[in-house]
Protein backbone atom coordinates (compact mmCIF):
# COMPACT_ATOMS: atom_id res chain seq x y z
CA UNK A 1 0.00 0.00 0.00
CA UNK A 2 1.41 3.31 -0.96
CA UNK A 3 2.71 5.64 2.17
CA UNK A 4 1.64 9.22 2.82
CA UNK A 5 4.09 11.59 3.13
CA UNK A 6 4.81 13.39 6.79
CA UNK A 7 2.84 16.60 5.66
CA UNK A 8 0.10 15.04 4.14
CA UNK A 9 -0.47 12.65 7.47
CA UNK A 10 -0.90 15.98 9.22
CA UNK A 11 -2.97 17.40 7.00
CA UNK A 12 -5.18 14.33 7.40
CA UNK A 13 -4.39 13.67 10.92
CA UNK A 14 -8.57 14.43 11.88
CA UNK A 15 -9.22 11.68 8.96
CA UNK A 16 -6.81 9.08 10.05
CA UNK A 17 -7.87 8.97 13.54
CA UNK A 18 -11.28 8.01 12.24
CA UNK A 19 -11.69 4.08 12.52
CA UNK A 20 -14.16 4.62 9.46
CA UNK A 21 -11.51 6.26 7.39
CA UNK A 22 -7.92 5.55 9.24
CA UNK A 23 -4.89 5.49 7.40
CA UNK A 24 -5.98 2.71 5.16
CA UNK A 25 -8.98 5.07 3.71
CA UNK A 26 -6.85 8.06 3.82
CA UNK A 27 -4.42 6.56 1.10
CA UNK A 28 -7.63 5.36 -1.35
CA UNK A 29 -8.89 9.11 -1.48
CA UNK A 30 -4.98 10.04 -1.61
CA UNK A 31 -5.58 7.82 -5.01
CA UNK A 32 -8.92 8.76 -6.33
CA UNK A 33 -9.81 10.50 -9.47
CA UNK A 34 -13.14 12.22 -9.09
CA UNK A 35 -14.87 14.11 -11.90
CA UNK A 36 -17.37 17.11 -11.06
CA UNK A 37 -19.79 18.25 -13.37
CA UNK A 38 -20.70 21.49 -12.88
CA UNK A 39 -19.25 23.98 -10.77
CA UNK A 40 -21.91 26.20 -9.57
CA UNK A 41 -24.31 26.14 -6.20
CA UNK A 42 -23.72 21.86 -6.27
CA UNK A 43 -19.98 22.00 -7.40
CA UNK A 44 -18.57 24.55 -4.97
CA UNK A 45 -19.19 23.08 -1.51
CA UNK A 46 -18.45 19.52 -3.70
CA UNK A 47 -15.30 20.91 -4.63
CA UNK A 48 -14.32 22.50 -1.32
CA UNK A 49 -14.75 19.08 0.97
CA UNK A 50 -13.38 16.32 -1.70
CA UNK A 51 -10.30 18.98 -2.16
CA UNK A 52 -9.52 19.11 1.78
CA UNK A 53 -10.39 15.14 2.18
CA UNK A 54 -7.26 15.35 -0.56
CA UNK A 55 -8.37 13.25 -3.68
CA UNK A 56 -5.54 13.07 -5.56
CA UNK A 57 -7.06 13.97 -8.82
CA UNK A 58 -9.70 16.12 -10.11
CA UNK A 59 -11.42 16.53 -13.11
CA UNK A 60 -13.60 19.98 -13.18
CA UNK A 61 -16.00 20.58 -16.30
CA UNK A 62 -17.65 23.85 -16.43
CA UNK A 63 -18.51 25.80 -19.80
CA UNK A 64 -20.31 28.93 -17.88
CA UNK A 65 -18.58 32.57 -16.62
CA UNK A 66 -19.12 33.61 -13.05
CA UNK A 67 -22.26 36.22 -13.04
CA UNK A 68 -22.43 38.39 -10.03
CA UNK A 69 -25.56 36.76 -8.83
CA UNK A 70 -23.69 33.14 -8.46
CA UNK A 71 -21.80 34.89 -5.51
CA UNK A 72 -25.08 34.34 -3.13
CA UNK A 73 -24.63 30.54 -3.27
CA UNK A 74 -21.54 29.51 -5.15
CA UNK A 75 -18.99 30.22 -2.31
CA UNK A 76 -15.56 29.33 -5.03
CA UNK A 77 -15.96 32.52 -5.86
CA UNK A 78 -15.21 36.16 -5.37
CA UNK A 79 -16.56 39.55 -6.86
CA UNK A 80 -13.28 39.47 -8.73
CA UNK A 81 -14.12 36.20 -10.71
CA UNK A 82 -16.94 37.67 -12.11
CA UNK A 83 -17.00 37.49 -15.99
CA UNK A 84 -14.34 34.89 -16.00
CA UNK A 85 -14.90 30.96 -16.77
CA UNK A 86 -15.93 28.89 -13.68
CA UNK A 87 -13.49 26.20 -14.57
CA UNK A 88 -10.39 28.42 -14.93
CA UNK A 89 -11.64 30.14 -11.32
CA UNK A 90 -12.25 26.71 -9.50
CA UNK A 91 -9.13 25.66 -10.67
CA UNK A 92 -7.21 29.29 -9.83
CA UNK A 93 -8.78 28.26 -5.66
CA UNK A 94 -7.96 24.50 -5.81
CA UNK A 95 -4.19 25.66 -6.53
CA UNK A 96 -3.86 28.01 -3.65
CA UNK A 97 -5.91 25.93 -1.45
CA UNK A 98 -3.77 22.76 -2.32
CA UNK A 99 -0.80 22.28 -4.68
CA UNK A 100 -0.49 18.45 -4.61
CA UNK A 101 -3.83 18.17 -6.08
CA UNK A 102 -3.70 17.19 -9.65
CA UNK A 103 -6.69 18.78 -11.71
CA UNK A 104 -7.97 18.88 -15.14
CA UNK A 105 -10.32 21.65 -16.30
CA UNK A 106 -12.42 21.56 -19.18
CA UNK A 107 -15.07 24.68 -20.19
CA UNK A 108 -16.65 22.11 -23.15
CA UNK A 109 -20.53 21.33 -22.31
CA UNK A 110 -21.40 17.88 -21.48
CA UNK A 111 -23.16 16.20 -23.11
CA UNK A 112 -23.99 12.39 -25.85
CA UNK A 113 -20.76 13.61 -27.80
CA UNK A 114 -18.69 14.96 -24.66
CA UNK A 115 -19.49 13.01 -21.88
CA UNK A 116 -17.92 9.56 -22.53
CA UNK A 117 -14.19 12.16 -22.24
CA UNK A 118 -15.19 13.35 -19.48
CA UNK A 119 -15.42 10.63 -17.37
CA UNK A 120 -13.27 7.94 -18.63
CA UNK A 121 -10.70 7.13 -16.24
CA UNK A 122 -12.44 8.68 -13.29
CA UNK A 123 -13.63 6.57 -10.14
CA UNK A 124 -16.10 8.29 -9.14
CA UNK A 125 -18.81 10.64 -11.01
CA UNK A 126 -20.28 13.67 -9.39
CA UNK A 127 -23.24 15.60 -11.34
CA UNK A 128 -24.40 19.00 -10.74
CA UNK A 129 -25.39 20.37 -13.68
CA UNK A 130 -28.20 22.27 -13.89
CA UNK A 131 -30.29 20.46 -17.07
CA UNK A 132 -31.57 16.98 -17.47
CA UNK A 133 -30.25 16.81 -20.87
CA UNK A 134 -26.47 16.86 -19.32
CA UNK A 135 -27.42 14.52 -16.45
CA UNK A 136 -28.68 12.09 -18.65
CA UNK A 137 -25.83 12.00 -21.32
CA UNK A 138 -23.32 11.58 -17.52
CA UNK A 139 -25.22 9.05 -16.70
CA UNK A 140 -25.38 7.01 -19.73
CA UNK A 141 -21.64 7.76 -19.90
CA UNK A 142 -21.03 6.59 -16.51
CA UNK A 143 -22.33 3.05 -17.17
CA UNK A 144 -20.88 2.30 -20.52
CA UNK A 145 -17.80 3.09 -18.57
CA UNK A 146 -18.50 1.22 -15.63
CA UNK A 147 -18.23 4.57 -13.43
CA UNK A 148 -20.28 4.78 -10.24
CA UNK A 149 -22.26 8.66 -10.56
CA UNK A 150 -23.62 10.47 -7.41
CA UNK A 151 -26.15 12.68 -8.94
CA UNK A 152 -27.04 15.75 -6.73
CA UNK A 153 -29.66 18.73 -7.34
CA UNK A 154 -31.35 21.76 -6.17
CA UNK A 155 -34.52 24.08 -5.83
CA UNK A 156 -35.98 26.21 -3.83
CA UNK A 157 -35.77 25.20 -0.35
CA UNK A 158 -35.12 21.56 -1.73
CA UNK A 159 -32.42 19.07 -2.56
CA UNK A 160 -31.80 15.70 -3.73
CA UNK A 161 -28.50 13.49 -3.92
CA UNK A 162 -28.95 10.06 -5.00
CA UNK A 163 -26.21 7.07 -5.91
CA UNK A 164 -26.19 5.11 -8.88
CA UNK A 165 -24.69 2.19 -10.24
CA UNK A 166 -26.39 0.93 -13.43
CA UNK A 167 -23.49 -0.76 -14.68
CA UNK A 168 -24.06 -3.54 -11.96
CA UNK A 169 -26.89 -5.99 -11.91
CA UNK A 170 -29.69 -5.35 -10.21
CA UNK A 171 -28.54 -1.61 -9.80
CA UNK A 172 -30.36 1.79 -11.09
CA UNK A 173 -28.56 3.84 -13.23
CA UNK A 174 -29.64 7.96 -13.36
CA UNK A 175 -32.01 7.30 -16.21
CA UNK A 176 -34.00 4.84 -14.77
CA UNK A 177 -34.82 7.13 -11.95
CA UNK A 178 -35.96 10.01 -14.19
CA UNK A 179 -37.11 8.22 -17.56
CA UNK A 180 -36.20 9.37 -21.04
CA UNK A 181 -38.92 12.36 -21.37
CA UNK A 182 -35.94 15.08 -19.64
CA UNK A 183 -33.78 14.29 -23.16
CA UNK A 184 -34.63 18.01 -23.66
CA UNK A 185 -32.71 20.81 -23.02
CA UNK A 186 -35.51 22.99 -21.26
CA UNK A 187 -35.11 22.42 -17.21
CA UNK A 188 -36.28 24.31 -14.71
CA UNK A 189 -33.99 27.10 -13.56
CA UNK A 190 -32.50 28.85 -10.19
CA UNK A 191 -33.51 31.81 -12.02
CA UNK A 192 -36.86 31.16 -12.43
CA UNK A 193 -37.56 29.50 -9.02
CA UNK A 194 -35.21 30.95 -6.79
CA UNK A 195 -33.02 28.46 -4.38
CA UNK A 196 -31.53 29.72 -0.86
CA UNK A 197 -28.48 29.37 -0.45
CA UNK A 198 -27.03 27.73 2.14
CA UNK A 199 -29.28 25.03 0.57
CA UNK A 200 -26.71 24.43 -2.45
CA UNK A 201 -24.16 24.12 0.67
CA UNK A 202 -26.32 21.87 2.49
CA UNK A 203 -26.84 19.57 -0.74
CA UNK A 204 -22.79 19.68 -1.54
CA UNK A 205 -21.79 18.92 1.31
CA UNK A 206 -24.16 15.93 1.65
CA UNK A 207 -22.93 14.52 -1.61
CA UNK A 208 -19.20 14.80 -1.35
CA UNK A 209 -19.37 13.24 1.90
CA UNK A 210 -21.55 10.24 0.31
CA UNK A 211 -18.32 10.49 -2.00
CA UNK A 212 -16.20 9.73 0.61
CA UNK A 213 -18.68 6.88 1.77
CA UNK A 214 -18.12 5.11 -1.72
CA UNK A 215 -14.25 5.80 -1.64
CA UNK A 216 -13.28 4.48 1.52
CA UNK A 217 -16.13 1.30 1.39
CA UNK A 218 -17.24 -0.26 3.45
CA UNK A 219 -15.29 1.10 6.28
CA UNK A 220 -17.99 4.20 6.46
CA UNK A 221 -21.19 1.39 5.53
CA UNK A 222 -22.17 0.45 2.28
CA UNK A 223 -21.83 2.73 -0.50
CA UNK A 224 -26.37 2.98 -0.96
CA UNK A 225 -26.50 2.25 -4.64
CA UNK A 226 -29.77 3.17 -5.70
CA UNK A 227 -30.76 5.29 -2.59
CA UNK A 228 -31.98 8.91 -3.40
CA UNK A 229 -31.54 11.09 -0.28
CA UNK A 230 -34.31 14.35 -0.34
CA UNK A 231 -33.05 17.25 1.79
CA UNK A 232 -36.10 19.41 3.18
CA UNK A 233 -35.06 23.31 4.36
CA UNK A 234 -37.74 24.21 5.22
CA UNK A 235 -38.89 21.33 7.94
CA UNK A 236 -35.93 20.91 8.20
CA UNK A 237 -35.88 17.25 7.54
CA UNK A 238 -34.13 13.92 5.36
CA UNK A 239 -35.58 11.03 4.09
CA UNK A 240 -34.45 8.44 1.75
CA UNK A 241 -36.17 6.26 -1.02
CA UNK A 242 -34.99 3.13 -3.08
CA UNK A 243 -34.99 3.66 -6.59
CA UNK A 244 -35.65 0.45 -8.80
CA UNK A 245 -33.41 -0.89 -11.77
CA UNK A 246 -35.86 -0.50 -14.98
CA UNK A 247 -35.25 -3.63 -17.40
CA UNK A 248 -36.66 -1.43 -19.85
CA UNK A 249 -34.37 1.24 -19.69
CA UNK A 250 -32.09 2.34 -22.46
CA UNK A 251 -29.26 3.05 -20.54
CA UNK A 252 -28.93 0.30 -18.67
CA UNK A 253 -31.30 -2.40 -19.05
CA UNK A 254 -29.33 -4.12 -22.07
CA UNK A 255 -26.52 -4.67 -20.61
CA UNK A 256 -24.61 -7.79 -20.13
CA UNK A 257 -23.84 -8.53 -16.68
CA UNK A 258 -20.65 -9.09 -14.43
CA UNK A 259 -19.58 -5.52 -16.08
CA UNK A 260 -15.60 -5.37 -16.83
CA UNK A 261 -13.81 -1.88 -16.22
CA UNK A 262 -10.58 -0.42 -16.16
CA UNK A 263 -11.26 1.57 -13.37
CA UNK A 264 -9.94 0.36 -9.97
CA UNK A 265 -12.19 -1.89 -7.88
CA UNK A 266 -14.24 0.22 -4.82
CA UNK A 267 -14.77 -1.87 -2.34
CA UNK A 268 -18.37 -1.39 -2.19
CA UNK A 269 -18.12 -2.78 -6.06
CA UNK A 270 -16.73 -5.70 -5.46
CA UNK A 271 -19.98 -7.61 -4.49
CA UNK A 272 -23.99 -6.23 -6.07
CA UNK A 273 -25.22 -8.29 -3.72
CA UNK A 274 -23.64 -6.86 -0.79
CA UNK A 275 -25.65 -3.77 -1.71
CA UNK A 276 -29.16 -5.06 -1.95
Amino acid sequence: MAMLAPDRLDRFARHIVLPQIGGAGQVLLAGAHVAIAGLGGIGSPVLHYLAAAGIGRLTLVDNGAVEASNLQRQTLYTERDVGHGKAVAARRWLAGFDSAINAEIGDYRLDQVTAPGFVAGADLVIDGTDNFAARLAISDACVAAGVPLLSAAIGRFQGQVGAFAGHLANEPCYRCFVGDAFDAEDCDTCADDGVLGAMAGWTGSFAAMQAVRVLVAPQMGEAQWGRLHLLDGLAPAMRAMRISKDSACKGCGNLVYPHTSSQRKLGSLSDPADNA
